[in-house]
């Protein structure tokens, strides 16, 4: 039996590299509340919603604050896990941040109401499984959010997002060579990701185009 694929491409985001983009990420918290405002404005109190790659955790941390949700979140990345940890008991609020990876999730079948997926799912090195996984875990009639960047994506509306992110000179250009050298590279396009749901049983799903990247809609 060969070796198990490994979870995410490149290097991954553990020690110096996850609390770098930590910092970083810190900086655009109006998006992680407007995002955690948007999904809670579809849920139910006792929901129970999974975040797939959460980084430090911003995201799942202003879900908490908004209602009586129950809140798990999934890295591959113990630093990150760590560092989200931290963030929910600094917030005094309650989320399950665990280990593990998107492609085999440790969670029972049909578990979650809600599931959602920020600027990660080009870093899955197995992303038609990680579909399949997502759709395992949902509850029937279950829904789920993924936002990322696309393949295709501009130079200019790279440049303008960077530009929004209020980054210091070297984190601005250290952000967009990642984003030119190594981000725009793992990214999919719309057919990609149209191939992809092809391979899964959802429902339906709707996918909402920007120049810079993608909304996509699940239902199972």
């Amino acid at each position: 039996m060969g070796a198990a694929a490994k979870a995410y491409k490149g290097i991954g985001m553990d020690g110096f590299l996850a609390r770098w983009y930590s910092r970083n990420a810190a900086k655009s918290m109006p998006d992680f509340i407007s995002d955690a405002r948007r999904v809670a404005a579809l849920l139910q109190p006792g929901d129970k919603l999974l975040e797939v790659a959460p980084g430090p955790g911003y995201f799942a941390v202003e879900l908490a604050k908004l209602g009586d949700y129950r809140v798990t979140a999934l890295d591959i990345s113990k630093t990150f896990v760590e560092i989200a940890r931290r963030n929910a008991k600094n917030a005094q609020v309650d989320v399950d941040f665990q280990l593990g990876n998107a492609s085999a999730m440790p969670f029972e079948t049909a578990q979650f109401d809600f599931l959602f997926c920020r600027a990660a799912f080009k870093n899955f090195s197995e992303p038609v499984q990680a579909l399949q996984e997502m759709h395992r875990v949902l509850k029937p009639g279950g829904r789920g959010l993924i936002i990322d960047l696309r393949g295709d994506a501009p130079l200019g509306a790279i440049n303008e997002a960077v530009g929004r992110m209020g980054l210091g000179v070297f984190s601005a250009w250290l952000t967009r060579m990642a984003f030119r050298f190594m981000l725009i590279k793992r990214a999919y396009t719309k057919a990609q990701f149209e191939e992809f749901f092809a391979q899964t049983q959802f429902r339906s799903v709707s996918i909402d185009e920007s120049p810079l990247g993608f909304e996509i809609w699940l239902e199972k």
